[in-house]
């Protein structure tokens, strides 16, 4: 009935998918506002979505639109890729998530603000936190004396050994230059020291020794280095280093804190102190990643920023009830994804020649992570630094609403087979313009707002969608990307935002939701069956909305117009059999399966792992198929194979087919899965 259903181009997929697996942002500015996790490549979707079209004029990927009116529903958005490349061919979009991030990201990227007024209202933003917060961030410049901005401030922390406090950083060196030159930290003194330059030892401030991570310690052997739990987080951090920057964009400089930099942040401090932010709107709540935080003693958000962070955070909340509800949402995210690159859990990376200054931000590692070498950031820097305001406003919104004017895709052109419209719009860097389309539409309050005839219509909904308020065939297909099954990080790391987007945006979204609807419930009362339980609710909506019509396809089987399409992986048999389970329960068939590359090897979080790198695309109907379907061949031969990641998903998406054309008893189904992957 549709192209997907037989064919789907693994090859040039996979070839998009590791272009942009490793620099998503890059290839869908408009999509990464804020921060999320596990998003799928915006090219695969791109691909399904085109697979559902069935003009074969506008079919090629290159083509513009092809699904002009058309409803689209994603009820499990996370980072909204369905809703972009959605809205891109024509569709109007419907958009899920219980978790209010997605919902907010979703409605301001997909939001027609124009890019001259985002402008004019940063300006006016950044200035006035200028204004008040300036002399937080200044320090006075080492050779000419002037008072100047600071880069960031670098920490070392202060951790005890054999009962004596010491300062352990990861690294003693600060930065490698290109000619050779080093600049380092004293170990004796603490003082920056510089290449071969006379050095004479003054007593640090502290008298604490300053080490080196994984040097020994006494009598030759390594011992182990303790936190000191019974003060807050931010306080556990000596500051080091400030840097600045020369004139005129020049080189970096390094210098030991002067008595001045001391008072700034003593006087940081005693602002921290009057600030009315109350300590039980930033508890943290148990979770499998907030144990990180438990276990380094944290128990509340606001000890994981120094003084001037908050400070910084306090003066936005305060500015940005003066402007307009879609600026206001913008420029919220905009602050709310700064704090990745500005908190207390953030690293230095930036001693080496090619990322001069550089900050580790606090989620590198998809997940909470305690460094040695902190440092503090100056997000009102006035330059387009790592992490600031400035390079933030300009690379994730400026970027962002000038692509979704105009998309552009990666110029790939398969053998045989030449793009719709590239003798029209020349080759720029590779990447090639479609004509006509934009990532941006309209939104409706409410489904019954979207006409047939309308087009780029979006209707976001915050809640589980175990219970979609839609009516019964009312969406022409589902596609989505469910969470998979103890990837838990997407609620419990996210409230490291949610704490805060609570201040900026208190009236937006339902801040109180109950996170145990989540199918990935990482709170108190997980338990396995959870996984099964909401994701057969949520697929039997699908099931609903899309409807069925009782016809026949030429092969003889019940079929409904509608398809579930969603991409999928896991190493455990008992995601696999949950999955099943759920779509069995909702009636859904397997029309076909295909593998995609989806995560870049090279990725932190999963670079050295046993990690899968492929997704399963399955394309599923309402109703039920023969036995046997040679779409998507025979089924596997078990065990299945777990030393190829693409061959892995393949014959899984093969066994899940033939289980849910079989309509075995859960029990058996249950018990496939583990036979099957050993």
């Amino acid at each position: 009935m549709y192209p997907i259903d037989a064919h789907f181009d693994e090859t040039f997929a996979s070839q998009m998918a590791k272009l942009e697996a490793y620099n998503k942002h890059y290839y869908r500015p408009n999509s990464y506002l804020h921060k999320w996790w596990a998003r799928r490549c915006g090219s695969t979707f791109r691909l399904i979505l085109k697979g559902l079209v069935t003009d074969t004029a506008v079919q090629d990927y290159y083509a513009p639109g092809g699904l002009e009116g058309r409803v689209i529903l994603d009820p499990m958005m996370g980072g909204g890729t369905t809703l972009h490349e959605a809205i891109r061919l024509g569709a109007n979009v419907l958009g899920a998530d219980l978790d209010p991030i997605p919902v907010l990201q979703a409605r301001a990227t997909l939001t027609d603000v124009s890019l001259a007024e985002l402008e004019e209202a940063f300006a006016q933003f950044y200035g006035t936190m200028q204004a008040k917060l300036a002399p937080f961030f200044l320090t006075t410049h080492p050779e000419t004396g002037q008072r100047t901005p600071l880069r960031f401030v670098i920490y070392g922390a202060r951790r005890w050994v054999n009962g004596t406090a010491v300062i352990v950083v990861d690294s003693l060196t600060l930065r490698i230059g290109n000619d050779g030159s080093v600049i380092r930290l004293c170990p004796e003194c603490q003082a920056v020291m510089r290449g071969d330059e006379p050095h004479h030892c003054q007593p640090a401030a502290d008298g604490l020794p300053l080490l080196e991570k994984g040097n020994t310690w006494g009598r030759g052997r390594r011992s182990p280095v303790s936190d000191d739990l019974t003060i807050p987080y931010w306080r556990r951090y000596v500051p080091l280093v400030v840097v600045g920057q020369n004139g005129g964009g020049g080189d970096l400089f390094f210098k030991t804190p002067d008595a001045a930099d001391r008072e700034t942040l003593a006087a940081a401090d005693r602002q921290r102190e009057g600030l009315a932010f109350t300590r039980s709107d930033f508890t943290v709540e148990p979770g499998r990643k907030s144990r990180q935080l438990a276990v380094h003693g944290v128990n509340n958000y606001l000890d994981l920023f120094s003084s001037r962070q908050l400070l910084y955070l306090a003066q936005a909340i305060r500015l940005l009830p003066d402007f307009a509800p879609a600026v206001r949402l913008n420029l919220a995210l905009l602050v709310s994804t700064s704090l990745e690159f500005n908190s207390m859990l953030c690293g230095y990376k930036g001693k080496n020649q090619r990322r001069p200054g550089a900050v580790r931000h606090t989620f590198s590692h998809h997940a909470y992570s305690f460094p040695h070498t902190a440092v503090e950031n100056n997000p009102l820097y006035p330059d387009k630094a790592s992490g600031t305001l400035q390079r933030l406003f300009h690379t994730r919104l400026v970027n962002g609403r000038v692509w979704a004017q105009a998309p552009r895709e990666r110029q790939m052109v398969p053998s045989g087979r030449q793009p719709i419209g590239t003798e029209r719009r020349p080759q720029q860097d590779g990447f090639v313009e479609i004509s006509g389309e934009r990532d941006a539409g309209t939104e409706v309050a409410e489904f019954d707002q979207i006409r047939p005839d309308d087009r780029r219509k979006f209707w976001l909904r915050q809640g589980s969608s175990a219970r979609l308020d839609l009516p019964d065939g009312s969406v022409d297909f589902v596609v989505t990307d469910p969470p998979y099954f103890d990837s838990i990080q997407y609620s419990d790391l996210a409230a490291f935002f949610r704490v805060w987007l609570r201040q900026l945006l208190p009236d937006t979204v339902d801040w109180a939701y109950d996170a145990q609807l989540s199918a990935v419930d990482p709170h108190r009362l997980d338990r396995e069956s959870r996984y099964t339980e909401i994701l057969s609710q949520i697929f039997g909506e699908c099931a609903r909305v899309l409807g069925a019509d009782g016809r026949q396809d030429g092969d003889g089987r019940q079929d409904g117009d509608g398809r579930l399409i969603f991409t999928f992986h896991h190493w455990n048999p008992k995601a696999w059999a949950a999955l099943t389970i759920a779509l069995q329960r909702a009636n859904f068939r397997l029309v076909n399966r295909y593998v995609v590359y989806s995560e870049s090897h090279l990725n932190v979080h999963v670079a050295g792992m046993k990690a899968l790198l492929h997704d399963v695309v399955l394309v599923l109907a309402v109703g039920k198929g023969p036995s046997v379907d040679g779409r998507y061949g025979r089924p596997p031969v078990t065990p299945i194979t777990t030393t190829d990641s693409e061959q892995f998903c393949r014959d899984c998406g093969a066994l899940l087919g033939h289980l849910l054309a079989a309509n075995l008893p859960e029990t058996e189904v249950q018990a496939a899965w583990q036979q099957a992957i050993k």
